[in-house]
């Protein structure tokens, strides 16, 4: 009963936490804002009665660049990072995230597509290229590494870094034969919440919303088929269906993600880890903390990308790649 009721205050006061952090990189930026005049324009903003006028350029600045990344960075880090559960729950190994296994490049080489074809003038014209191309090349890693063995994770370790490195080669290719469209191109390979706005957190809030629904389902599953495939047919799991749902619909996500964000690497290695070090390996529970965690992740790395070289900007990604590639020498080294 105590477990239990540890399990609801947790989260609870980890969702505290997260909003308060949220609400303080409010202020944080190029250009300080005082707790006062965020206080008042989500007053205006709400429709509730106050005397206080809030200059328009501060209004602007909370409503059209802050909230809209801020909002973003939470979504997106939570999504990914329950897109790392799965791939190590499935897999039984702390290595495989969407970003190592080439999943999140091959969403990156349709935008970059979609972005020379001049799709990105459309609605969805980035998203939906992003997402066959990172459902093909999950199938193209998954297909490689069944030739030599049914789903070894050595092999489709290897796999992954190999796939990953021929679609970042194509890419470079891709920018150095479109040089108009290379600094755009090179946006989405880095990673950056820079452009986001409201439409794309309203595109992405149902998907993410849906499929880590439908993973929560699974999650029961996913704890059995951690104990290995055989063991798990035992007790009546379908493996097979559970395994090709739970992939395609965790590359879908980070599909999502890397249409809007472009590729941010490592948030699907470090806290679903970590998470499981602290929390237990219950996918039930891991999920919950690692929305947590890696929505907290996601936004304090763009806080510092957008900070630390003001007045310029540094990619997200490189701010995670820093935390992550570090982190995934040390889990190499260990295991």
């Amino acid at each position: 009963m105590k477990g239990q009721h540890k399990h609801i205050v947790l989260p609870i006061l980890f969702g505290l936490l997260l909003l308060a952090c949220a609400v303080a990189a409010i202020f944080i930026g190029v250009i300080p804002i005082p707790l006062d005049t965020v206080w008042y324009s989500f007053l205006h903003h709400l429709r509730l009665p106050d005397t206080h006028i809030v200059p328009a350029y501060y209004d602007m600045v909370i409503w059209q660049l802050r909230l809209p990344r801020i909002v973003m960075s939470l979504l997106a880090g939570a999504a990914l990072a329950v897109c790392g559960c799965v791939f190590q729950s499935i897999f039984r190994n702390p290595i495989c995230d969407p970003y190592i296994l080439g999943i999140s490049s091959g969403a990156s080489l349709g935008a970059a597509v979609a972005i020379i074809l001049g799709w990105d003038a459309f609605l969805f014209g980035i998203t939906v290229p992003a997402l066959l191309t990172a459902v093909l090349t999950l199938l193209l890693i998954m297909g490689v590494a069944r030739i030599r063995g049914r789903n070894s994770t050595q092999t489709l370790l290897l796999t992954g870094i190999a796939v990953n490195f021929f679609i970042s080669a194509v890419i470079t290719l891709l920018m150095v034969v479109n040089q108009k469209e290379m600094h755009q191109i090179f946006f989405w390979t880095m990673g950056g919440l820079a452009a986001v706005s409201w439409r794309e957190i309203a595109c992405l809030l149902p998907v993410a919303a849906a499929i880590i629904t439908v993973l929560f389902y699974y999650a029961k599953d996913l704890n059995i088929i951690q104990m290995g495939e055989e063991s798990a047919q035992s007790l009546g799991v379908n493996t097979s269906r559970t395994v090709t749902m739970t992939l395609l619909l965790s590359s879908l996500l980070v599909g999502v993600v890397v249409s809007f964000c472009g590729v941010i690497g490592f948030i699907g290695l470090i806290v679903p880890h970590i998470c499981r070090l602290i929390f237990g390996s219950n996918n039930r529970r891991l999920f919950v903390y690692s929305i947590f965690f890696g929505a907290f992740f996601l936004l304090v790395a763009d806080t510092l990308a957008r900070t630390i070289a003001a007045p310029s900007e540094l990619p997200v990604g490189s701010i995670t790649a820093l935390a992550g590639a570090p982190y995934f020498i040390f889990l190499l080294l260990r295991k």
